[in-house]
């Protein structure tokens, strides 16, 4: 079975680190497996070096100056449809909007659903909802919103993680005690949120919540590579962050080496999204034992259960991370450590397979 997988980008996102870690696990499987994405600003290659049994195929993109998003969106569609050779692959599946719109009828996993007010991106995101044959989706709520949205059926195949990558950061050797410290030893105490600065990460909440604690430990933002323009959103947050006398560190993109030891040597993980398709980033935290709170949605307490503190609003959020910084708890801890190592990626290829072979057997039977 030869597959191939589409991104939009090669720079570090949940949606490209799935990408990249299911087509590794298919490729363990004996797959044949090509990986294709534009490769923006110049790129030629991924964030971290990709398992040679997999393929990699980067279309040149350049950034134009002053470009605006819808005008970005549908160049981005145009340069990998031109690149992109459907013949000899059995399966086509497209990761998200901007390749399946490029690729048309394919399968497409919907890893969280969107409300775009610019005409591009809406005609985009409906198309790439419609016109897939078949979808799967991260966690069940999402799979819930696609039936009541679209009556479409989706098939659920939750995330995997790299659990042992980030349990080995937290661990005792004098290399992993050696990178916390030296996180440590540059930001203090500090609560983490990785994703960046946006309105889907809930960072102008974070800030509410934040405001309210007491100040021992300093809130850091890591990541934030994106498709889109946030420059006005941002411009409010840090607005608002000198309106409440809050200096948050920001990190930007983490290469993707020192993650795992920024993640185990937070003493608080913070996950306020105010939309998700999973939150492959919450549990990484918790695959290296840090304390997580998260904003209530349906599909993280579906996801993370009593493996993370959850809270709704600034002033919960706020208590919630205070009594993750203040009190350990053991259970919850082991609860997501075990909940970590049950979600693997060779267990998410095993169900995209089995997706996969009934899809080809119902192609040939047509």
């Amino acid at each position: 079975m030869r597959i191939a997988l589409l991104s939009y980008s090669t720079r570090p996102r949940g949606g490209v680190v799935h990408t990249l870690a299911l087509a590794e696990a298919l490729a363990r499987a004996g797959r044949d497996v090509t990986v294709w994405t534009l490769g923006r600003g110049g790129d030629t290659a991924f964030f971290r070096p990709v398992d040679p049994a997999v393929r990699v195929r980067v279309v040149p993109f350049r950034d134009v100056d002053g470009e605006p998003v819808g005008a970005r969106v549908l160049r981005s569609i145009a340069a990998l449809r031109d690149a992109f050779d459907h013949s000899g692959y059995d399966v086509v599946h497209a990761q998200d909007c901007l390749s399946a719109n490029a690729v048309g009828r394919c399968v497409r996993t919907v890893h969280h659903l969107d409300r775009f007010t610019t005409p591009e991106l809406a005609e985009c995101h409906e198309r790439a909802i419609v016109t897939p044959y078949a979808h799967v989706c991260v966690s069940a709520a999402v799979a819930a919103e696609l039936r009541a949205g679209w009556g479409i059926a989706a098939t659920v195949i939750p995330n995997g993680v790299d659990a042992a990558r980030f349990a080995t950061a937290a661990g005792p050797s004098p290399d992993a005690v050696a990178a916390r410290a030296a996180w440590r030893e540059r930001l203090g105490r500090y609560v983490l949120t990785v994703g960046g600065i946006e309105p889907r990460k809930g960072s102008l909440e974070l800030l509410d919540a934040y405001a309210r604690l007491d100040r021992d430990a300093r809130l850091v933002v890591a990541g934030g590579e994106t498709l889109f323009d946030y420059r006005d959103y941002r411009a409010v947050w840090e607005a608002r962050a000198a309106r409440l006398d809050v200096a948050p560190v920001v990190l930007g993109p983490v290469p993707d080496g020192d993650l795992p030891a920024l993640v185990a040597g937070a003493a608080a993980f913070a996950f306020p999204s105010t939309k998700e398709g999973f939150g492959l980033a919450a549990l990484e935290a918790l695959a290296a034992g840090v304390p997580l709170v998260v904003s209530d949605l349906p599909v993280l307490r579906e996801v993370f259960g009593g493996a993370a503190r959850v809270a709704a609003g600034p002033a919960a959020f706020a208590a919630a991370l205070r009594d993750a910084l203040d009190r350990p708890d053991p259970e919850r801890r082991a609860a997501g450590a075990a909940l970590a190592a049950r979600h693997t990626w060779d267990a998410a290829a095993a169900g995209h397979l089995a997706l996969y072979e009934r899809l080809v057997v119902r192609r040939g039977q047509s």
